[in-house]
């Protein structure tokens, strides 16, 4: 875009990463993104190219090998390689999660041992809350970490792991009641354990399975998985900041910040789909004339720009409060709630658009349309992001009568 989601005061250094990720983005991803899409085939030479390009390492500190960037630079990032193909930003955010919790919660070992490899994009990281009768009542976690001598021993299902093959460490939220006496708080009974483990499926590691890829409608090319705990054993020292109890806080930390990249792969769909409803309103003709000089189609392009612009915005303002360090849960809530409604908006706007030919999987259009209702859920449900601001705005706007 030439014009949309422009942001004001980006440094000489962002303008050059932006750039250079812009141009990777109309290359390499939006040629092949589609044909790899219907075939459900890992990126695997997209993924070689933002290895090279450094993105895996992209907020990972100075001193550990990553170019030390903000969460405003990575969200700018993901919006662009979003708009190129949804499923090469899933890739980059889960490990982008893991990093950022090793690098803000993790003990100085943890962070000498994983990061270094994980800026060079030699590990890729997943990170695991959810289990099969879950959903977002993160409260409600079965799967449960007991302690054995210097080891604890890992049993429970856990579900949707974006990574789940492709990585090689996962970030595991599991109950710990360890120094937790019964009636605790279940948020203060969970633990984040570090497991390594062999990219692929099947057994990874003793007592650790994933079973296979789980057939999805879109968000394709990554692979989402189920993760089986079978007597899973893990050393003490990777327990996330050598501390139980303390996972719940860990894992919300990472989920906020990724918050902020789901409203930005938001942003990034949204983009490319008015792109391609603008694009073909001036190629196609209806009564002797281009359908973009239609009224009607006119409004509906006015309203995609719109909603363009705005979740743009509010996507980067949630990430600049998270840089500034300060809370930005409420700006988080509301930036992914309403990049994530808009994106479905401007992909069904740009689809009626294309009319007939939207329907069609000759048309790039077909595809955004399959993969903007993964966003809905993401990161927190539209009805969880409500909940999150709800509550926030009742803080901030206490009745003192």
């Amino acid at each position: 875009m030439a014009r949309l989601a422009q942001t004001a005061g980006l440094t000489d250094i962002q303008q050059e990463i932006l750039s250079t990720v812009r141009d990777f983005v109309d290359k390499e991803i939006i040629p092949v993104a589609t044909e790899l899409e219907h075939r459900d085939e890992y990126p695997q030479a997209i993924v070689d190219g933002l290895k090279e390009l450094g993105l895996f390492g992209l907020m990972i500190p100075k001193e550990y090998g990553g170019l030390g960037e903000s969460l405003l630079t990575y969200a700018l990032c993901v919006e662009e390689i979003a708009r190129g193909w949804m499923s090469v930003s899933g890739i980059i955010n889960t490990h982008f999660i893991v990093a950022y919790m090793l690098k803000q919660h993790g003990t100085q070992e943890q962070k000498d041992h994983f990061l270094p490899r994980m800026a060079a994009g030699d590990i890729r990281g997943a990170f695991s809350m959810s289990e099969p009768g879950l959903g977002s009542d993160v409260s409600a976690i079965t799967s449960k970490a007991v302690k054995d001598g210097e080891e604890y021993v890992l049993n429970g299902q856990k579900m949707w792991l974006t990574n789940g093959g492709t990585s090689s460490l996962v970030a595991v939220l599991v109950r710990s009641d360890e120094g937790h006496p019964e009636g605790t708080a279940p948020h203060k009974s969970m633990t984040t354990f570090l497991v390594e483990k062999e990219p692929g499926f099947g057994e990874v590691r003793p007592g650790l399975t994933i079973p296979g890829k789980i057939d999805k409608m879109g968000y394709k090319g990554v692979d989402t998985t189920e993760l089986i705990m079978d007597g899973l054993r893990i050393p003490a020292n990777r327990v996330l900041g050598g501390e139980t109890g303390r996972g719940f806080y860990q894992m919300m930390d990472g989920v906020e910040v990724g918050r902020v990249n789901v409203a930005a792969r938001g942003c990034g769909v949204a983009q490319r789909a008015f792109e391609l409803g603008v694009q073909y309103a001036q190629q196609r003709h209806t009564f002797g004339k281009p359908i973009a000089q239609h009224q009607a189609i006119q409004f509906k392009l006015a309203e995609m720009a719109t909603k363009v612009e705005a979740a743009h915005a509010m996507m980067v303002n949630a990430a600049r409060k998270k840089d500034s360090g300060e809370r930005n849960d409420l700006e988080a809530g509301m930036a992914k709630y309403l990049a994530s409604e808009y994106c479905k908006e401007v992909v069904e706007d740009a689809f009626r658009i294309h009319g007939g030919y939207g329907f069609s999987k000759e048309y790039e259009i077909e595809r955004l349309y399959r993969e903007a209702p993964m966003l809905l859920i993401g990161e927190g449900t539209a009805e969880i992001q409500k909940m999150i601001i709800g509550r926030r705005l009742l803080e901030e706007y206490r009745f003192q009568g």
